[in-house]
């Protein structure tokens, strides 16, 4: 049986669509329909049902799929440990959200370049990065939101916890976390949002997890960068839901205040996701693993 075939079927099997697995092949979608339709006629059987927004393996692929995929995915990392080893530099494709990256990811991977590893970043939204991993566009990312299907694959890397501050003139005016605690939600509208989206994705979450109750006004500034919106609060433009990690040093210096301390902070986890088979590929491997050790200290 060509090996070819297999591993045209197996991409389609992870992609769930024939567009989808010919852009990661690099091939053309009728290329790939073809490769399809010969190995069905090797086995006699059908591997896929055809569906107008993709294909849905019969449980004959499911089973092929289950056989062949591991034994591609060894001879893949064989072919490419020699690929790595004759190659000055391997470029790793990194995405995910861009504080984290800077803050976090890059400084992690940062003694890889002295292995001969580049390394080239893209940011966006969970959406958009999770649809450029599957695309083939990305080769690691750090996502909030895990993915479905069976193309790509996630592993918990860490927890962030999410903190309320302000800066001390506002925590002043406030009262502090007893009258808060006190007063509940209400004692906080009159004071400016400051948020990384009009939907106050972290506000949200902070006042349902802790107050049970929702945002009563829109955000004062929204900043698409969530060290810009520590910068906001720091400036004294209103209060604010970040990851500890991002403001700690703030902290630590008094430029902000934490305004709660709740028994259980909320937590926001996140994930690192890889395209199934990728991490035959020595440079992927060892960034995903390198992450993986270095977020035990996170």
């Amino acid at each position: 049986m060509d090996l070819a075939l297999l591993r045209t079927f197996v991409t389609v099997h992870r992609a769930g669509s024939f567009t989808r697995a010919a852009a990661l092949l690099g091939l053309s979608q009728p290329a790939v329909t073809s490769q399809i339709r010969a190995l069905e006629r090797q086995l006699g059987r059908p591997l896929f049902l055809r569906y107008a927004r993709g294909v849905t393996p019969t449980t004959i692929g499911d089973e092929l799929a289950h056989k062949v995929a591991p034994h591609l995915d060894a001879l893949t990392e064989i072919t490419e440990a020699g690929l790595d080893r004759d190659s000055v530099t391997r470029t790793l494709h990194l995405a995910g959200p861009p504080e984290f990256l800077a803050e976090r990811a890059l400084p992690a991977l940062t003694p890889l370049i002295a292995q001969g590893l580049s390394i080239r970043t893209a940011f966006g939204s969970a959406e958009e990065l999770l649809t450029g991993l599957s695309s083939g566009h990305h080769d690691l990312t750090v996502t909030t939101a895990r993915p479905r299907g069976g193309l790509l694959t996630a592993t918990p890397l860490c927890d962030e916890e999410h903190v309320l501050i302000a800066a001390p003139p506002w925590a002043d005016q406030l009262g502090g976390p007893a009258v808060l605690q006190a007063g509940g939600v209400r004692v906080l509208d009159p004071v400016p949002l400051v948020e990384v989206h009009e939907s106050l994705p972290l506000i949200s979450r902070y006042w349902s997890a802790v107050f049970d109750a929702k945002p009563a006004a829109s955000a004062a500034v929204i900043a698409a960068d969530l060290r810009a919106v520590l910068s906001c609060v720091t400036a004294g433009a209103g209060i604010a839901v970040l990851p500890r990690y991002l403001c700690a040093d703030a902290l630590g210096s008094g430029e902000v205040v934490a305004l709660l301390d709740p028994p259980v902070p909320p937590l926001r986890t996140y994930f690192l996701a890889v395209r199934n088979g990728t991490l035959g590929l020595p440079h992927i491997a060892r960034a995903h693993e390198w992450l993986l050790r270095a977020a035990i200290a996170w």
